[in-house]
């Protein structure tokens, strides 16, 4: 079958078994085609909440496949791949967890969204990239303990100084693959270009942005801009998706490195497969797991 096939075939099924499909930006541009929404992990999740269709297809990671069932306890949650797990998401126990919780008993503790729900539980709010640093201004208390990742963190303490944060040592393997040496050279071969990256970034990435900013906000700043030259330093699917949108513009991976293989472990067939029931696996939650992670999602909600 050729990609066009597969394609149609995967339209055909999903309308027959009625499947909401979630592709998560990093996915490759042939799965975006047959995707209903594409986005950050948790609007993704809130779109499944809203959608009619009771079975969701998440094209992603465990943790955003997660969230859906969190947000939707009542749909079946398919992750298209099984194997597909966020080295992030997994850097911190549950025991771990509460150990710092003990050290610092006075501190909120801020989850980012990419964590597994079982943490989720023992988080007082949850963040996204995008809304880290709106919610963590709102919080009452000045203590913030800010988990998994500290790069993250440490960006959203730059933005909030009158508060006071505790990190672990986390972090997302695909873009601390970037640094300062990829900046100068990128920024050499490409003098013009405007330099667009992720808070998950080092801070030696970051301080040499001119823009920083979760996925689909560095999307929606290069298709707005009137500028025409950018180097994008996040997953390097983002060059390829803002290519097809922008063709009039020219855009540059920071680094060749900044792959995630596990969202590329998501192939077109194996979305066609998990259509027909042969291939991807079935989200189950235990109960007391969703309802607190939920609690730790409202809260974000509640804020934002």
């Amino acid at each position: 079958m050729t990609t066009r096939e597969i394609q149609d075939e995967i339209l055909r099924l999903k309308k027959e078994k009625e499947v909401c499909i979630l592709a998560h930006a990093y996915q490759n541009h042939e799965i975006l085609e047959v995707a209903d929404y594409m986005g950050d992990s948790f609007t993704l999740s809130q779109q499944a909440a809203k959608t009619q269709e009771q079975t969701i297809l998440m094209c992603g990671v465990r943790f955003m496949a997660e969230t859906v069932k969190v947000l939707s306890p009542d749909k079946k949650v398919l992750l298209s791949s099984g194997e597909a797990g966020c080295p992030m998401a997994e850097q911190l126990s549950v025991e771990e967890l509460k150990e710092l919780k003990k050290q610092y008993p006075d501190y909120t503790v801020v989850a980012y969204i990419n964590t597994t729900s079982e943490l989720k539980t023992l988080c007082d709010v949850c963040v996204t990239s995008a809304s880290a640093v709106s919610i963590v201004k709102k919080l009452e208390n000045d203590k913030i303990l800010f988990i998994p990742d500290c790069n993250l963190g440490a960006w959203v303490a730059e933005q909030i100084p009158e508060k006071t944060f505790k990190f672990v040592k986390g972090g997302c393997p695909t873009h601390l693959r970037m640094g300062k040496a990829d900046v100068a050279k990128a920024k050499k071969a490409h003098p013009n270009a405007k330099l667009l990256v992720h808070p998950e970034c080092a801070a030696a990435v970051t301080k040499n942005a001119d823009y920083i900013g979760s996925t689909t906000g560095i999307m929606s700043y290069a298709k707005k801009s009137t500028d025409n030259e950018f180097i994008i330093g996040t997953e390097n699917s983002i060059v390829s998706h803002l290519q097809y949108e922008c063709p009039d513009k020219l855009f540059y991976p920071l680094s060749k490195d900044c792959v995630c293989h596990n969202m590329k472990l998501t192939t077109l067939v194996d979305v066609y497969n998990c259509l027909k029931g042969l291939a991807g696996e079935e989200i189950i939650l235990p109960e007391e797991v969703s309802k607190g992670a939920k609690r730790c999602i409202d809260r974000m909600l509640e804020l934002n």
